[in-house]
């Protein structure tokens, strides 16, 4: 997708985004954020949204937010003040492509259901390395692409409505297996129906 038609698409689903995708991704991001929690550290969130998994980190986390949309970030910011999320150091609107943080900035960089949405995800997987410490780790919960049965062929109708749905229903999980500083440490199914998957990469070092 392109950065405006991923701004235009956000634009539209923030105002029910908690109650549609929101609700529907919920399993995977408390997946992820507990496995975060445990590591503790500080937490760079790309793609945070409207900020549904902040209040679940726990308190060893430091964490900092990005997203491209305005609207979405300040539902963010809304749940930060009314919950008084203290654990959250910054929420900042930034292009995941060209993120503005030093190298190895970051214990932990998560991306939970954000990698099917962005432009040029092979660029984003190499500036989340660049950002994360040696020995660090990314985090990911993402849908991948079927490669046979009936929810494939669904991907496959889906996949010109993406400007529209906001995501894309065919995307290919080895576009983000590129970055050679990073490798797989941990990769599983999450339920319902093995949709989404949860996917861990360790920074070499």
């Amino acid at each position: 997708m392109e950065l405006a038609a991923v701004e235009k698409s956000y634009a539209r689903w923030a105002p029910v985004y908690d109650a549609t995708f929101g609700f529907v991704t919920e399993r995977g991001r408390r997946h992820a954020v507990r496995h975060i929690s445990q590591r503790g550290g500080s937490v760079l969130e790309v793609g945070v949204g409207t900020g549904l998994a902040l209040p679940k980190y726990g308190p060893l986390c430091e964490v900092t937010g990005i997203d491209y949309s305005a609207e979405m970030l300040e539902k963010a910011r809304e749940k930060v003040r009314r919950l008084g999320l203290s654990r959250v150091r910054e929420l900042r609107q930034t292009d995941a492509r060209q993120l503005d943080f030093p190298d190895a900035s970051f214990d932990t960089v998560a991306a939970m259901h954000v990698m099917s949405v962005v432009p040029e995800p092979e660029r984003v997987m190499s500036e989340m390395a660049r950002v994360l410490r040696p020995g660090g780790e990314i985090v990911i919960t993402s849908h991948f692409a079927r490669d046979r049965g009936l929810l494939s062929l669904l991907e496959r109708l889906l996949a010109p409505l993406q400007d529209v749905i906001g995501w894309h229903s065919d995307f290919e999980r080895q576009r983000l297996l590129g970055e050679p500083s990073l490798s797989i440490v941990c990769e599983h199914s999450l339920p319902p129906l093995g949709i989404m998957t949860f996917l861990v990469l360790r920074k070499a070092g």
